[in-house]
């Protein structure tokens, strides 16, 4: 993978995007006026010594005392790199890798001359004189930035097959969208947990920055009641709270997440957990008792998987190890990576009239937990007695002033994903459950006061629930793959 730059945002963007792939390129990352400054070097991949790149695109500084626009200068130090590649690694070897050309300029060229020669030559050592049979291993892509673009001039420099190549922009603003017209769709429409990220967040931009997010209604009469949140964790399926589809058959449940063939879905079937009984505790004094409070609403029909609608990735499945680029394939190295701190920073959304907004929290884990959960004692019979019985070690605890003032759930947040992303990917480590006190004066985003608090299911404690339902095999349905371990 080679970058060529000229505005800073664009390679960070970038990298950003490639780096929530499953693979791991390796790149090269010049920026370039009428001089070459070297950021990573693609060699040092092959040395085995890989650069930390989100660091070094960090502590470049871009100097303003260049002038002019050398783009041969830039391919000529991408064929060098190619054939020093290809001497390092032999002919056969070379033959399987595949060159991807990121070049972002914001003029044409106005020294060195054409590099239509210097592309010329790079396409002869890619194609090896067998152009039908590896001209998908070359692509050259090109973004035109600005109003000082000579479009016919640089169309003539890309390479590679598979959709367009040359994209042109006015400015930065719209960046991310055109950036993501080179995504090939059906080359990863399996990743879970992928999504789209934007510095302005418009409300027709938020099915792409939370693909999976699913709202759920139980049908009263000949009227929808809203009740709750959900994500959409297979094509087939929608995680939610158990309290908000208990007592209701599935032919009275619709779930709203528009794949393009229409805004609503029927249910299928809803599975709680078994061990949901919100009366167990009764006998102890404990009014309401809401451990494995999750459910599973299977779909009539499985929903159009596109960039506005992707399953989120949840806990100890093969596609979350992939996603989280883990070599130690078990639940475990997945839990210490997501809830490795005892304050660790995650989020949940809100129905709002933008569709939706983020709320951001803070789980409070290990040292932290007690102080967290004692604000539940005096809520629905809970005293010091039972406290740990109600709130038992499958809840992960938010909310409070200290050391941060976190947002607060409100009626309608339950059982939405609780979520971690990871270099553009989503991972859901928790549901939206319950909270000891409802201090929302208004729809939306809502401050936690000195002791309002959220108690969550943590997934990682329900993972033979989830997987007893959807690793199934021989059903209607694609079954999901789960760590063994």
């Amino acid at each position: 993978m080679l970058l060529g730059m000229s505005p800073l945002a664009c390679c960070q963007c970038s990298v950003q995007d490639i780096s929530s792939f499953t693979v791991t390129p390796n790149y090269e990352i010049i920026f370039f006026s009428s001089e070459l400054y070297e950021i990573v070097n693609i060699i040092d991949f092959l040395d085995e010594k890989p650069p930390d790149v989100k660091s070094k695109l960090e502590e470049f500084v871009v100097g303003g005392e260049n002038t002019g626009t050398n783009l041969n200068l830039v391919f000529e130090k991408f064929l060098e790199k190619m054939a020093i590649i290809k001497i390092r690694t032999g002919v056969e070897s070379f033959k399987e890798h595949h060159h991807a050309l990121i070049l972002f300029t914001d003029g044409a060229y106005n020294m060195g001359g054409s590099p239509a020669a210097t592309v010329a030559k790079m396409k002869n050592m890619v194609y090896m004189n067998e152009y039908e049979s590896r001209n998908d291993y070359l692509d050259i892509y090109i973004f035109g930035i600005g109003d000082d673009i000579f479009d016919d001039d640089l169309m003539r420099l890309t390479a590679g097959t598979g959709g367009r190549h040359y994209f042109r922009g006015d400015d930065l603003e719209n960046l991310q969208e055109t950036f993501d017209e080179m995504i090939n769709e059906d080359e990863v429409k399996g990743l879970c947990g992928l999504h789209k990220e934007y510095r302005v967040p418009y409300k027709y931009l938020k099915r792409k920055m939370y693909p999976w997010v699913a709202f759920i209604y139980t049908q009263v009469r000949v009227s929808l009641n809203s009740t709750c949140m959900g994500a959409l964790v297979t094509p087939e399926f929608v995680l939610t709270a158990a309290h908000c589809i208990h007592g209701s058959l599935p032919e009275k449940v619709i779930i709203e997440i528009d794949d393009g063939r229409g805004k609503f879905k029927k249910a299928k079937t809803v599975i709680s957990h078994s061990n949901y009984n919100v009366t167990a505790k009764k006998h102890k004094g404990i009014n309401e008792f809401y451990d494995y409070n999750v459910a599973l609403i299977q779909l009539e029909e499985h929903v159009q998987i596109s960039t506005d609608v992707r399953p989120i990735c949840i806990p100890c499945t093969l596609e979350t190890s992939a996603a989280l680029h883990l070599v130690d394939q078990t639940c475990e190295s997945q839990e210490k990576l997501l809830l490795k701190n005892h304050l660790e920073r995650l989020n949940f959304l809100t129905k709002t009239k933008n569709m939706v907004d983020i709320k951001y929290v803070h789980a409070k884990l290990g040292d932290n937990r007690y102080e967290c959960i004692r604000q539940a004692l005096g809520v629905e019979g809970i005293t010091q007695e039972t406290l740990t019985e109600a709130v038992t070690d499958n809840f992960i605890c938010t909310g409070g002033l200290e050391p941060f003032r976190d947002h607060i759930a409100c009626p309608g947040d339950s059982g939405g994903a609780v979520f971690k992303n990871f270099q553009h990917r989503t991972i859901q480590v928790a549901l939206v459950s319950w909270g000891n006190e409802n201090v929302c004066r208004f729809d939306g985003v809502q401050e936690s006061t000195r002791t309002s608090r959220d108690f969550h299911i943590n997934l990682f404690r329900v993972v033979p629930f989830l997987k007893s339902v959807l690793a199934k095999k021989d059903q209607d349905y694609a079954p999901l793959e789960f760590l063994e371990n």
